[in-house]
């Protein structure tokens, strides 16, 4: 067996890298061996045509291991007892396979099968006919060539290169237009260039297949539409090759406008996934770091929780950074001469970035650092992740009983933003790789729950202010960036609450009860000697070990004369 026939064993969710599919294309191109070619013919009611379909299949592909696969959907007439006369009756000189589904899978269904076949039996790749004879098995040599020849992952057959080819074929016109609008409209949102989306006749090879889950796909018509979406994001190679059009009395099973607004739906939710405003999981195909610290990036280059937090850090002010991820921040502060301690649930990459670093969950540890002497703590998006963000807040609280003084920088998601808002007004509500609605939050915030949660728990909010969206990174163009970061702004300004993309929060502990009273029981007893007013040994008593409790013990001298003083006023 040749490393071309070889199964490549992937675990489920995992797919090939590019480095993987360099080698297989020359493999394929180098190897000795003829390429494996699967002629798969989706057929439905195609019993009038699918003898002749198998009969226009040309003999020059008898230079490749070529066979051919019949699965006919579920079909109300004779189409599978005449497929599979032809291949008893030997009526074309490759090997064929004839199945039935029992069930009607649908075209989107059926190819799934077909391909799954494909990459399961060793073939390297599948071309795509229709059993009605629309798309010409003659031109078959011609579309093989760029994938055997390792210039493409996949081939279309196009009727749209040529101005006026698809009408003179026979394409009514008003699907001609159709095409047209459609096709241009998914070039502009899916930023690429091709001159059909629409034809049936494909080829794929199957390690493109391999890198993409498409069996995920929609089981309808728009399975098409969705296989070339995913191809694109993986970054595989289109070809595209003319071919005739044909028009005959084949019955079209397609419902136009369901058609088109399934194919319209379909990219618009990928557009908007690269923004991380939607998700689906048949259009995630790129393998990203999951865990770790590589999926955070600093976002110093516009408004963000990492500019305004590096705007109110005074110098020399030392700084605890929780969730420091790979220390973006560390950086910065180094340059106003901060010092920075980092806590992450990662390793750190760089250690030496922080004058102490310290690995730890904070859903299950205590409170890792010191806080004594500390000016900041900074929590950028980091309170989403956790399982238990009351507990945290509880011993973030705790640890900051020595010393009140400090101040907490935070920021998380804004849930009741206003994209979120409208998506749940329309029944959606995608969790995806990142943004607001990221796989990995836990909890999610608005202004005012995140606001209850903090005081609840002991502090005070000093500041509060909305955060625009990221468009920077999400759009390229500079610009249009630029002009909705603005727009984004004035919006918070009038309403944060509903177009603030984060919410950045600067606060405060509150005293405890136990020091407000250590301070009241001191204060008393210093305004008491000069008025002469009488101080309990019980308030003695409760205000040292108040002291002890808050490790600020009163002198012994101190405890001593307010005692002597009550002891000569009784």
């Amino acid at each position: 067996m040749t490393p071309l026939q070889e199964p490549v064993n992937l675990a489920p969710g995992d797919f090939l890298d590019i480095q993987q599919l360099s080698e297989a294309k020359e493999v394929l191109r180098n190897s000795s061996r003829k390429a494996r070619v699967l002629i798969f013919i989706v057929a439905y009611n195609a019993e009038k045509t699918i003898q002749k379909v198998l009969t226009r299949i040309p003999d020059a592909l008898k230079e490749y291991d070529t066979e051919v696969l019949i699965i006919d959907d579920a079909s109300a007439d004779q189409t599978f007892e005449k497929a599979e006369q032809a291949r008893r009756d030997g009526l074309i000189d490759y090997p064929i396979t004839v199945f039935r589904n029992p069930v009607n899978q649908r075209y989107g269904g059926n190819q799934k099968i077909g391909y799954h076949f494909a990459v399961e039996n060793g073939f390297d790749l599948v071309a795509l006919v229709h059993g009605d004879g629309q798309y010409a098995p003659e031109a078959l040599p011609e579309l093989i060539k760029p994938i055997v020849k390792g210039q493409a992952d996949a081939v279309f057959g196009s009727r749209m290169m040529t101005m006026t080819g698809a009408l003179k074929g026979g394409m009514p016109l008003y699907k001609y237009v159709g095409n047209r609008i459609l096709t241009g409209f998914q070039n502009i949102l899916l930023e690429s260039s091709l001159s059909e989306f629409h034809s049936g006749y494909r080829l794929y090879s199957t390690h493109a297949l391999k890198n993409i889950p498409f069996e995920l796909n929609a089981d309808d018509f728009h399975f098409d539409t969705e296989i070339i979406i995913q191809l694109l994001f993986a970054g595989l190679r289109i070809k595209e090759i003319p071919i005739p059009t044909y028009y005959g009395d084949e019955i079209c099973h397609v419902n136009g406008l369901k058609y088109a607004w399934d194919v319209a739906k379909a990219t618009t939710t990928a557009r908007l996934q690269r923004y991380h405003l939607m998700y689906r999981r048949n259009f995630d195909v790129v393998k990203e770091q999951e865990s770790g610290n590589l999926i955070y990036s600093s976002k110093f280059d516009f408004v963000s929780p990492h500019t305004e937090s590096l705007s109110r850090v005074g110098p020399g002010s030392t700084v605890v950074d929780i969730g420091c991820a790979s220390g973006y921040m560390s950086q910065p502060l180094k340059a106003k001469d901060c010092k920075v301690y980092g806590v992450d649930v990662y390793p750190a990459d760089d250690a030496s970035a922080f004058e102490e670093f310290k690995q730890c969950d904070l859903d299950r540890s205590d409170f890792p650092i010191d806080l004594v002497g500390k000016d900041y703590v900074l929590l950028l998006d980091v309170i989403e992740h956790l399982k238990n963000p009351e507990a945290f807040a509880e011993k973030l609280y705790q640890a900051c009983s020595f010393n009140w003084n400090i101040k907490l920088i935070v920021s998380t998601g804004n849930v009741g933003f206003v994209v979120p808002r409208l998506m749940h007004l329309f029944g959606q509500f995608n969790y995806g790789k990142k943004g607001i609605l990221d796989l990995t939050h836990t909890r999610l915030f608005t202004f005012n729950s995140l606001r209850q949660l903090l005081e609840e728990t002991g502090f005070v909010v000093i500041e509060e202010k909305g955060i625009p969206a990221p468009f920077p990174k999400a759009i390229a163009n500079p610009k249009l960036s630029a002009s909705l970061l603005s727009l984004n702004q004035w919006l918070i300004g009038r309403w944060k609450e509903m177009f603030a993309y984060q919410i950045f929060f600067v606060v405060k502990p509150k005293p405890s009860l136990p020091s407000l009273l250590k301070d009241a029981i001191e204060h008393s007893r210093v305004r008491g000697s000069a008025a002469h007013a009488v101080v309990s040994p019980t308030a003695l008593t409760v205000a040292a070990e108040t002291s002890h409790s808050d490790k600020q013990n009163f002198a012994p001298d101190q405890v001593a004369v307010g005692v002597a003083e009550y002891s000569a006023k009784v």
